[in-house]
């Protein structure tokens, strides 16, 4: 029999990006709406109901697998990974919703989760490592790929499968890497264990490969026409596949046997049921079962409607690559199918329909109509091809805006992920290029709803922020909750910012945040750590606690109404509970923490007005950035986000109103500040260190420095310069403090030395070489009067 709809179940507001389903009776799926919901059957019948729905966070939710029930739980646990990257471990009997175990070690996006039949646990992850955890602790690291870890799989209580970013899989016997498979040219997907011959492991290639576990290729299997992102193996020994074609194929015996296509962008997973039914979950938020036996198949009003809205589908011309003249009428339907899931465009008028011949029923199916009309009228020519749409999108001031070509009937995701690497730009980006893409086009519906645009790479946002001049007053520079992004369609390129006119009295400011989910993300660390014996101690007292939520309702106003704060300001007591949790906790958890301290020194300075609150102050966030520890490339994620906020928080504590006093804190703060070998800070770490400088010059300008801030603050400034070959607005912002310093040498009758003039003649000679925007070329044209 055939497989057709058994039911469909719809209560996720974002794409299912995992679903598992280990008995007959249950399903556990997990979504970018940050959210996992365990369903049970109702009866006999293919009815299923919500038992549990599972909050771990509010960032997007990656993974999810199940462990079999124990004394502790006569359910089971459900387990969930994501952005946040923690794995998260619920007991589906516990009725209030809290993780009963919180798992931490993973630097970025959990993106993988499996368990074996000892209850062992492996994960994988952005960080490209592979994770294995027994009785919920940390067994084994698994290092060794060189990208992004997409899938893994426990072979026994012992070897362990892990797919990778960088086209390659790899078995590990406990920590070690004993063999390595090579075969995929892109990224490795998802791994499935075939009784009695090895494991099966799909790709972005498009292809599903069979493998011996001594490495040799059995088969593959071809026929999706796009990434596969998902593979489970059937009780019979089918497999089944799900792919960004839309499609769950079934494969027998080698070939394909059932195609199976969904009314959404993406199926992004698939699980088989111990009975032999299919699970999917897909870019419309919905999980779909399938089932091949007749009972279990919904009523026939569903599974009309079912092909109604994979029917309702629209294609493009140029994607199926046809021209509608060369198409043969509605008469060639007649003549069976060769194989299945074979595709053929017909002609029934002025309109293009799309077939599938489903071998199973005998007969043609109806899965979309073929659209290819540009909305304008004409399409724009780019690099010798036809688009609807060639956006300008502004990267980066001073450089030429980058072309991204789209067509309204392409998956906004594919056009992003080619943009992205046209221009070695970073996969994070590519949430905020599909949004883009949404925003400034018509787009296409797909089934009978708009559906949530996601990305295969589940975009933990990393935030770019947009850099301005150093006079503008204000930066949009944004922090990691907010995500702004610079992208944007215009005919023209980007305006180039007005150069500075020396001086420059204003200094700038990080103090945008999402408030609501830095809070959000700080307290969901709190019970992490309170849930675990081992870390129980570090989670924050009541005291703490009532401290941090004054702060946070404090800043939640300010950051909203930063003209008219709130009347009641925040004392050095908040400050002292910040610095408390800050020297208690792990530096994992710590960047909520770091951004909650940026704000407070942006927005209350009297409350560290203190010496001796500020001096904690300053050293807490030092340690908490492990500043003292060996610098090495790249920086780890956590060390370079901490990095980033700690630098932050330091350019807000120089404002207009800032009193240096004796200045000796500042000089302290400086030297340590230039103990960091500058090429090892990522570029906008480089940035903020850039406004701490420029800063200090403002405050200079009105306010004496000491002979030694002086020189401190020039040989920084200078070495900067010097360094600084890449990221134009860390150069910019230095520049206009060499320009208000040398001003301020002038005007204060402090000259510099022969070899400080020396190496300002220098820097304003070569800047502009090295930076092709008229901004340098006119601040340096400023500077060297002074001199």
């Amino acid at each position: 029999m055939p497989y057709k709809l058994s039911a469909t179940l719809a209560a996720h507001t974002a794409d299912v990006r995992a679903v598992t389903s280990p008995t007959d009776g249950l399903i556990i799926s997990a979504s970018r709406d940050a959210t996992a919901i365990a369903w049970a059957r109702t009866s006999q019948s293919s009815g299923f109901s919500q038992t549990a729905v599972l909050r771990p966070g509010s960032r997007y939710i990656n993974a999810v697998a199940y462990i079999p029930p124990a004394p502790d739980a006569p359910q089971g646990y459900a387990v969930t990974g994501g952005q946040d990257t923690v794995i998260n471990v619920f007991s589906l009997a516990d009725s209030s919703g809290e993780p009963n175990f919180s798992l931490l070690g993973h630097k970025d996006n959990v993106c993988a989760l499996h368990t074996g039949p000892d209850r062992t646990l492996i994960s994988g992850s952005w960080d490209c490592t592979a994770k294995v955890w027994k009785d919920f602790r940390l067994a084994y690291d698994l290092i060794g790929h060189h990208q992004s870890v997409w899938a893994v799989l426990c072979v026994d209580d012992r070897q362990y499968l892990t797919g990778s970013a960088d086209c390659s899989i790899k078995l590990w016997s406990q920590h070690k890497n004993v063999r390595t498979y090579p075969g995929h040219t892109q990224a490795v997907r998802g791994l499935a264990l075939i009784t009695d011959i090895g494991f099966a492991s799909c790709s972005n290639d498009s292809e599903i490969r069979i493998w011996t576990m001594e490495g040799d290729t059995v088969y593959t299997l071809t026929g999706h026409t796009s990434f596969v992102y998902s593979i489970s193996v059937l009780p019979n020994g089918d497999i089944v596949s799900g792919g960004e074609d839309r499609t769950v194929r079934i494969w027998r015996e080698g070939e394909c046997a059932q195609t199976i296509v969904h009314p959404a962008i993406s199926v992004w997973t698939v699980s088989a049921m111990p009975n032999g039914d299919i699970v999917s979950g897909c870019s419309d938020g919905s999980v779909r079962i399938f089932s091949a036996t007749e009972s279990r198949w919904a009523p026939a009003p569903q599974l009309q409607n079912y092909d109604e809205q994979v029917a309702a589908q629209a294609i493009s011309l140029e994607e199926a690559g046809i021209r509608k003249e060369d198409l043969p009428g509605v008469e060639a339907l007649s003549q069976p199918g060769t194989k299945p899931g074979e595709i053929k465009m017909v002609r029934r008028g002025e309109i293009v329909e799309s077939h599938q011949w489903d071998s199973a029923n005998f007969s043609w199916q109806k899965i979309g109509e073929v659209v290819g009309a540009a909305p304008s009228g004409k399409k724009t020519v780019y690099e010798g091809k036809e688009y609807d749409y060639v956006f300008d999108v502004d990267v980066q001031e001073g450089v030429p805006p980058f072309k991204l070509p789209y067509n309204v009937t392409e998956n906004p995701y594919n056009a992003a992920q080619r943009f992205l690497q046209a221009h070695d730009l970073p996969m994070t980006y590519i949430d905020e290029v599909v949004k883009f893409i949404e925003k400034n086009t018509a787009g296409v519906t797909i089934g009978p709803s708009s559906p949530q645009y996601a990305d295969p790479f589940t975009g933990a946002s990393r935030y770019q922020p947009p850099p301005r001049s150093a006079g503008s007053g204000t930066s949009d520079f944004m922090d990691p909750f907010t995500g702004s992004s610079r992208y944007r369609a215009s005919s023209n390129p980007a305006p180039k910012p007005p150069a500075a006119t020396l001086p420059v009295r204003t200094p700038l400011f990080f103090r945008q945040a999402n408030v609501s989910a830095m809070q959000s993300k700080l307290y969901q660390f709190d019970q992490s750590l309170r849930n675990e014996i081992s870390t129980s101690s570090y989670s924050m007292y009541p005291q703490e606690l009532n401290l941090i939520d004054e702060s946070f309702v404090y800043l939640t106003q300010a950051v909203a109404h930063p003209l008219s704060p709130p009347a009641t300001p925040l004392s050095a007591n908040h400050v002292d509970a910040i610095v408390q949790v800050l020297e208690r906790w792990p530096a994992g958890p710590l960047f909520p923490l770091m951004d909650l301290s940026r704000l407070i020194i942006g927005f209350c300075p009297d409350a560290y007005a203190d010496p001796a609150v500020r001096s904690r102050l300053i050293t807490a966030l030092f340690k908490a950035a492990e500043w003292n520890d060996p610098w090495s490339q790249p920086l780890p994620k956590q060390r370079e986000t901490n990095t980033l906020f700690l630098i932050r928080a330091f350019a807000n504590m120089f404002q207009e109103s800032t009193k240096l006093g004796d200045g000796k804190w500042v000089v302290d703060l400086f030297k340590k500040l230039g103990e960091t070998p500058y090429g090892f800070l990522p570029k906008g770490t480089r940035v903020a260190l850039a406004t701490v400088l420029f800063n200090l010059s403002c405050i200079a300008l009105r306010e004496r420095l000491s002979d030694e801030l002086w020189n401190l603050l020039i040989g920084m400034v200078l070495s900067l310069l010097a360094e600084e070959k890449e990221e134009a607005e860390a150069a910019y912002r230095a520049l206009v403090a060499l320009g208000n310093s040398v001003h301020i040498a002038k005007e204060q009758q402090r000259p510099l030395d022969g070899s400080q003039v020396d190496m300002t003649r220098q820097v304003i000679a070569n800047l502009p070489t090295v930076f092709l925007q008229e901004r340098f070329t006119e601040v340096t044209r400023q500077i060297a009067p002074l001199l």
